[in-house]
């Protein structure tokens, strides 16, 4: 996932220097995509952050996630989270959040038992969408 990160910024980059805009804009357009690459990379792609979600569990009472900074806290799947063989999108809200926030969790983030059940209770699920409580 951090390559295809990368290459995105590059991409991204070398898009904002070749567009026929003035020098200045194309300045605070790479240094908006530097600063989102230096929030991103460790929350989201290396989880090296102390508010990086670096695990998920379901019990009786709900979905919680996993931080350093904010231990175990409950949150609500949002109805577009996606399920898919190779891949699987989280899409929760927090408790006092306004908006969404998603986890991408590939294939070989967990072992291939691990991910296929999630992706079973993702789907089939009776009270998926049910905040914790």
């Amino acid at each position: 996932m951090l390559a295809t990160y990368l290459a995105c910024q590059l991409i991204a980059l070398a898009t904002v220097f070749i567009l026929a805009i003035p020098l200045w804009l194309s300045l605070l357009g790479a240094l908006l995509c530097l600063g989102h690459a230096a929030w991103v990379v460790p929350r989201r792609i290396l989880l090296s952050h102390p508010h990086a979600i670096s695990r998920l569990r379901r019990d009786a009472s709900g979905w919680w996630l996993w931080s350093h900074a904010r231990g175990w806290h409950a949150v609500q799947l949002r109805r577009d989270s996606l399920a898919v063989p190779g891949l699987v999108v989280l899409r929760y809200r927090r408790a006092g959040r306004l908006f969404s926030e998603s986890l991408c969790i590939a294939h070989d983030a967990l072992e291939p038992v691990q991910h296929r059940r999630l992706r079973l209770r993702l789907k089939f699920s009776r009270r998926r969408w049910a905040a914790a409580g």
